[in-house]
């Protein structure tokens, strides 16, 4: 297929659906134990609801939103810090749209500026780097977050301010990894996942190949899927398939973009510049080993962490807020006690509820509350 209307196409749909309802049949799934598939990215899990994929399908099917929304997962303590160097004397404070309105212990970076600090949206660390450059005589700091999806062109910008020279760049780095998240997942004792539809933003970057722990040592399908509505439905059909031969293997269907071993100048970037942590916190996982990545010694200069002082604590969620149970999997959305009501997109308590890719965001976007609430 060449065209994106192809990847749209009512006839190829419908065909899907009855494969996917025919082989749940045979694999004798019904609504009371459906078969669980966790996908991975928060691009996939808006799909699903934009499209109504889940209301084509069979009961006998149910989706687990997992965790990957790298601005769902950013804990508290980590805004607070962003706050804390952007209310610094001369520092100009640079993110994207979507971190903005993540909550903080006290407030989030949107209600910082409005008390006066110099927080400002870009659409690229490029666009903070020409912040940068036009004005010399302020600290520009570039809030770095996301997974390996974004990584390589935060990667190139430092590379980048080192080329030039600019000396008043620097990057708070908040970049994590999707691999060590999901098996730290699939060690929770109750989690009930038969299959992944793996993240493809993310393997267009680092490949498929480092999914294959998941088939190897939890016996879980996994298929790397594209973002079109027949690409999730092919992407559920080849899982069915692979439990109904009970193998577990990675296949990708996003195979025009993705490639086994990833993309090797991406990689390379990653590697110059950033370093694996020991741990890093996420919001409603805890702590994870090795889940992000720093800057290496030789961009030390470039490193706002080392270049600014910050509070650098770890902040508890709100009790009542369930987005936890939710980036597990255990309950959906519309299950959290305050979804809905106290926790709204205008006024989120729950980092889910902030991002364009959060999976409370997308249940109150595409589905009605008293309806989920039923299924």
């Amino acid at each position: 297929m060449k065209f994106i209307d192809e990847f749209r196409d009512p006839g190829h749909a419908r065909a899907l659906v009855r494969d996917i309802g025919a082989t749940l049949e045979r694999l004798g799934a019904t609504a009371e134990r459906p078969v669980q598939i966790m996908e991975v990215c928060g691009g996939h899990t808006h799909a699903i609801f934009r499209y109504a994929l889940k209301d084509l399908l069979p009961a006998s099917l149910e989706f687990v939103h997992g965790p990957g929304c790298p601005v769902c997962v950013l804990p508290m303590g980590r805004v607070d810090d962003c706050i804390a160097i952007a209310r610094q004397p001369g520092v100009i404070f640079t993110t994207f749209g979507d971190a903005m309105r993540v909550p903080g212990s006290a407030m989030s970076l949107l209600q910082a500026r409005a008390e006066g600090a110099d927080v400002r949206m870009v659409y690229s660390p490029l666009d903070a780097l020409a912040i940068a450059r036009a004005n010399p005589g302020r600290e520009v700091v570039f809030f770095g977050l996301g997974f390996e999806t974004t990584m390589p062109s935060t990667a190139l910008t430092v590379l980048e301010a080192e080329r030039q020279g600019v000396a008043n760049f620097s990057l708070f780095c908040n970049h994590i990894t999707i691999t060590p998240t999901l098996r730290a997942l699939l060690d929770t004792p109750d989690l009930n996942i038969d299959g992944f539809i793996g993240p493809g933003h993310v393997a267009m970057v680092i490949g498929s190949e480092p999914f294959d722990f998941i088939a190897r040592d939890y016996g879980r399908p996994v298929v790397v899927s594209g973002f079109e509505p027949n690409d999730i439905l092919q992407s559920l059909w080849m899982i069915l398939r692979q439990l109904e031969r009970g193998e577990a293997a990675v296949e990708s269907q996003y195979a025009r973009l993705v490639r086994p071993g990833g993309n090797p100048a991406a990689l390379e970037a990653i590697a110059r510049v950033f370093e694996a942590r020991e741990f890093f916190e996420w919001r409603g996982l805890g702590s994870i080993d090795a889940s992000g990545v720093r800057m290496r010694e030789a961009y030390a200069r470039f490193d706002a962490e080392r270049r600014f002082a910050m509070p650098n604590l770890a902040v508890t969620d709100p009790a009542e807020c369930q987005c936890g149970e939710v980036l597990k999997g255990l309950i959906k959305p519309s299950q959290c006690r305050v979804f809905g009501g106290r926790c709204r997109p205008e006024t989120p308590l729950g980092a889910l509820m902030v991002s364009s890719e959060g999976a409370c965001a997308a249940y109150y976007q595409y589905a009605r509350p008293d309806a989920e609430a039923a299924a």
